[in-house]
């Protein structure tokens, strides 16, 4: 989601104004071509074939339980990484600009913050429940509002701060949450305690969060606390996006190498770190933040050397079509049945193949109807943003 002047979601009739990092948009329509039912091709898979390996895949695309690591716990942190990147790309210092000339970004920047809150707590509600007229029923903890806040905060401090101090501030806020989960007493619990009720959070969130939180748990994973951390996220994304467009002697492929280097040191420093502070997604603990940041840093290695350094693009076309318009397909996800869509669509072509090969082709029908209508959009110009 690019920085633009424009305050509302809107539709545009020409692209983009300036260049896009293509591997940008790939990388994060990869990122939501899971989220639109790739998910379900692993455990379709092992449902004809048999193999194991699909079924270790098919565990790789759940959440993790409580403690460790899947890789679909990474969708999350890599929208605000590549959230962060685009930030990094045209950096803006703002404060030593007049006021009047500030006050259009920071005016889009409130609004935006407002309207993805707005559609988190839209977003929640779906499938027909409907935003409840109490506002103590309402859950306003949401992705989108995370996303919102991650930017937000990240924004204002590329906007007024040098490297120097984003570098700084990223490692205080790690260092002050770990400290904080660590050593902090509070009433009716334990410093030191990563547990779903027991854990600072979930008092924290007692004191500040309104409304519910998901499930009616004690700990709502997009709480109140743990939305600090996932700052980090987005600056780790504007730092590399600094870093892509700053010229390097040794060219494209010294980039890809640093970046690739420092995932591997920042996964390495995570997995360290997890004896003390267990790597955990909805906590978002300081260990979490390591291990997705390195993840992060290797996805958007592989998918810059390919598009943008060898210039092998063409087969990157299904991602950037997800990618280009990833809010919509969001937030389909909550508003739409895709799955009655597909059934009315391809159930004549589904129920013609044999019953072991059934779950593959609905996975692939499921996927297909949205990314056509993605694909529609794409090919007339229209591109949905914040």
């Amino acid at each position: 989601m690019s920085v633009k002047p424009a305050t509302r979601i809107h539709s545009e009739q020409t692209k983009p104004d300036k260049p896009r990092l293509k591997s940008l948009d790939a990388l994060r329509g990869f990122d939501m071509f899971w989220i639109i039912g790739g998910e379900g091709l692993f455990a379709a898979m092992f449902a004809l074939t048999g193999w194991a390996g699909w079924q270790l895949a098919a565990g790789q695309m759940q959440h993790s339980q409580w403690h460790g690591f899947t890789l679909y716990d990474l969708i999350f942190p890599l929208f605000i990484f590549l959230s962060g990147v685009a930030l990094g790309l045209s950096p803006k210092r703002l404060d030593k600009l007049p006021y009047h000339l500030r006050m259009p970004l920071y005016r889009h920047a409130v609004k935006r913050l407002a309207l993805l809150i707005s559609l988190g707590v839209l977003y929640n509600h779906g499938w027909g429940a409907g935003i409840p007229s109490d506002p103590e029923q309402i859950r306003f903890s949401s992705v989108l509002a995370r996303i919102g806040f991650a930017w937000f905060l990240a924004a204002f401090l590329v906007w007024h701060t040098s490297l120097r101090t984003q570098i700084f501030t990223a490692v205080g806020i790690l260092v002050f949450y770990s400290l904080l989960l660590c050593f902090m007493p509070f009433p009716g619990g334990q410093a030191g305690v990563f547990t779903m009720d027991g854990s600072i959070n979930a008092y924290i969130d007692g004191l500040f969060r309104p409304g519910i939180a998901y499930q009616h748990r004690a700990l709502d994973p997009e709480g109140v606390l743990s939305t600090l951390p996932a700052v980090v996220n987005a600056l780790v994304g504007v730092f590399v996006g600094q870093f892509i467009v700053r010229p390097h002697d040794k060219g494209d492929w010294a980039k890809v190498g640093i970046m690739a280097l420092s995932g591997l040191v920042l996964l390495a420093l995570g997995w360290l770190l997890n004896p003390l502070i267990p790597v955990n997604k909805d906590l978002w603990t300081p260990s979490f933040v390591l291990v997705t940041s390195g993840w992060c840093l290797l996805f958007l290695a592989l998918f810059y050397a390919i598009i943008d350094v060898l210039k092998w693009q063409r087969w990157s076309f299904v991602f950037v079509v997800i990618g280009t318009n990833a809010i919509i397909i969001y937030l389909g996800s909550s508003l739409i049945d895709w799955q009655y869509i597909t059934r009315s669509v391809f159930g004549g072509v589904i129920q013609a193949f044999p019953s072991a090969s059934q779950p593959l082709v609905g996975v692939v029908g499921f996927i297909t109807v949205q990314w056509l209508i993605l694909w529609w959009m794409y090919r007339r110009n229209i591109f949905i943003r914040i």
